[in-house]
C-alpha cells in the first residue's frame, strides 16, 4: 500500500490514529461545523468511485465549515464597509412642500395679547412651502473614526485568513476522514480473512474428530473461535460503513449516494525539515496564526479610537437648493457650517471604552501567544510521532509476518496431531494483533507526516501540487 498523502492529516498524529474518531483531532467547540457539509447534486443509481483528491477538493467546495468561514469574512467586510462611511461624504436629497400657519408672536414678535404688526395678525397663514435640497456632510478630522476605520481593516484581514485557515483545515479534515474509512476497510478485510481462517480451522475440526484423532474439546475450542472471528468481522465491517458515511457528509455528497474508496494514494516522502526550519516556517505560514496577530492590532487601533473618541473632531455641513412658496417661484439658497466638535463629559463614556479596548487587546495578545506555544508543540509532537511510528512500521510489519508464520506451524501441528489446537487459537489472536498494530503504524506513519505538514501550514499548497495547478 502507498503511503498516505501528507496533506490529508489532522493537527497531531499518533501511533493509533488511524483508529481513533477524527474529533480526537479538532479543537472544541469549533470543530463541529467542519464534521458536517451541504449535500449537493443528485445521486445515481451506480456506485461512484470517490479518491482522496475528489474528496479533498469537494469538501473545499461544499463542507459546512469552510462555508462558514466564507460568510464570516463576508460579514467583516459590510462590517468595515459600515464603519467607512463614517469617514466618507454622506450626501442626502430632499424634496418637501408644506402647508402650514404660523403664529409670529411664538417667535417674539409684538407684545403679548397684541398684533406682532400693525394690520397683521398674530396667526399667518395658510401658505405653502416648497423645498427641494441636497445636504452634504463630510468628516475633516475624526480620529475615532479613521481608528475604527483602521481596526475594521485588520479585522477583515484577520476574517480572510481565518477563511484560509478552515480551507488548510478542511483539506486535513477530509483527508483523515478518508484515511480513516480506508483504515476501517483494511481492519474489515483482516477481519474476514480471520473468520474464513477460523472456518477453515473448525472444519478441519470436525474431521479429525470425526476420525477420531483429536477430542471434542478441540472441536469446541475452535468453534468459540469462529464465533469471536465472526463478531470481529461484523463489528469492523459496520465501523467501516459509518466511516464512509461521516466521509460522505463532511464532503456534501448527495443524500444516498453509494461511493467507493480508492486504495491507490498519492505518496509523499517525509518532510526533509529541522526543528527550527519547521517552526520559522510555520510562524511565516500558518495563516490562524497570521489571523491571530491581524487581531492583535484590531484591538491595538480600536484602542486608539476610543482615546480618539475624547479629543475634538471637525466636520464640514453643506446643503444647496430651492425653496419657495411654489417650485415655480422657488429661489436658490446655501449654508455652509464648520462644526468643532469638543467632547467635554460623556458620563464615563470614554473610560468605559477604553477598559473595554485594553481587555480585548490583553485577550487577544494571550490568545496569540497561546496560539504561537499550540504550534511550537505541535510541530515537536509531529516530529516525536514521526520518528516513532516510522521505527512502528518497521517492527509491525515483521511482526506481522512472523505471526502468519506462527499460525501455518501451528495448524500444521494440529493437522500433525502433535498439538492440540490451542496453539492454533493463540497464533489466530497473535495475527489479529500483529495486523492491527501493522494497520495502526502504517497509517500512523502517514498521519505523522501529515501532521507535520499541517503544522508548518502548507497544506493547500500540496494539494495545488498533487492537482498540478491552482485551483
Amino acid at each position: 500500500m502507498k503511503s498516505v498523502p501528507l496533506i490529508l492529516i489532522m493537527l497531531v498524529a499518533s501511533p493509533t490514529a488511524a483508529q481513533q474518531p477524527v474529533t480526537a483531532f479538532l479543537p472544541v467547540p469549533s470543530a463541529a461545523p467542519f464534521l458536517g457539509g451541504v449535500p449537493t447534486g443528485t445521486a445515481t443509481n451506480g456506485v461512484v468511485t470517490v479518491t482522496v483528491l475528489d474528496a479533498i477538493v469537494r469538501a473545499l467546495q461544499h463542507n459546512l465549515g469552510v462555508l462558514l468561514a466564507e460568510e464570516g469574512l463576508g460579514r467583516a467586510r459590510g462590517v468595515r464597509w459600515k464603519t467607512l462611511s463614517e469617514l466618507r461624504p454622506n450626501v442626502n436629497g430632499r424634496i418637501s412642500e408644506t402647508r402650514q400657519t404660523i403664529n409670529l408672536q411664538g417667535f417674539g414678535f409684538g407684545s403679548p395679547g397684541g398684533p406682532s404688526f400693525p394690520g397683521v395678525p398674530n396667526i399667518v397663514g395658510p401658505f405653502n412651502v416648497f423645498d427641494a435640497r441636497v445636504s452634504v456632510s463630510q468628516s475633516v478630522v475624526d480620529l475615532a473614526a479613521l481608528n475604527d476605520a483602521r481596526a475594521e481593516a485588520h479585522n477583515v484581514e484577520a476574517a480572510r485568513l481565518s477563511f484560509q485557515s478552515a480551507r488548510d483545515f478542511v483539506i486535513n479534515v477530509a483527508g483523515t476522514l478518508y484515511v480513516q474509512a480506508l483504515g476501517s476497510f483494511a481492519r474489515a478485510e483482516s477481519a474476514r480473512a480471520q473468520q474464513q481462517t477460523a472456518q477453515a480451522l473448525y472444519d478441519q475440526a470436525l474431521d479429525l474428530k470425526k476420525n477420531g484423532l483429536i477430542a471434542g474439546i478441540d472441536v469446541l475450542r475452535a468453534e468459540v473461535q469462529l464465533s469471536n472471528e465472526t463478531q470481529r468481522s461484523t463489528a469492523a465491517t459496520n465501523a467501516f460503513e459509518k466511516a464512509k458515511l461521516q466521509l460522505a457528509r463532511a464532503i456534501g455528497l448527495p443524500l444516498g449516494q453509494n461511493f467507493a474508496l480508492d486504495a491507490n494514494l498519492p505518496g509523499l516522502p517525509a518532510p526533509d525539515l529541522t526543528l527550527d526550519r519547521a517552526l520559522e516556517q510555520a510562524y511565516k505560514a500558518r495563516p490562524d496564526y497570521q489571523a491571530a496577530l491581524e487581531r492583535v492590532r484590531a484591538a491595538e487601533a480600536t484602542r486608539r479610537a476610543a482615546v480618539g473618541g475624547g479629543l475634538p473632531s471637525v466636520r464640514v455641513n453643506a446643503d444647496y437648493g430651492d425653496i419657495g412658496l411654489s417650485p415655480s417661484d422657488a429661489q436658490i439658497t446655501y449654508a455652509i457650517a464648520g462644526v468643532v466638535t469638543i467632547p467635554i463629559f460623556q458620563g464615563g463614556r470614554l473610560r468605559g471604552r477604553l477598559l473595554e479596548a485594553d481587555a480585548d487587546l490583553r485577550q487577544r495578545r494571550a490568545e496569540a501567544d497561546d496560539l504561537k506555544a499550540a504550534i511550537y508543540y505541535e510541530v515537536r509532537t509531529a516530529f516525536l510521532d514521526l520518528e516513532a511510528t516510522s521505527q512502528q512500521l518497521q517492527t509491525g510489519t515483521r511482526a506481522r509476518e512472523l505471526a502468519a508464520q506462527q499460525l501455518t506451524q501451528a495448524r500444521d501441528r494440529f493437522a500433525a496431531g502433535v498439538a492440540s489446537n490451542i496453539e492454533v487459537v493463540q497464533a489466530q489472536e497473535a495475527v489479529a494483533v500483529a495486523n492491527e498494530q501493522y494497520i495502526s503504524a502504517l497509517y500512523g506513519y502517514d498521519l505523522a507526516k501529515g501532521g507535520l505538514l499541517k503544522g508548518v501550514g502548507t497544506g493547500e499548497a500540496m494539494l495545488r501540487h498533487l492537482l498540478g495547478g491552482a485551483r
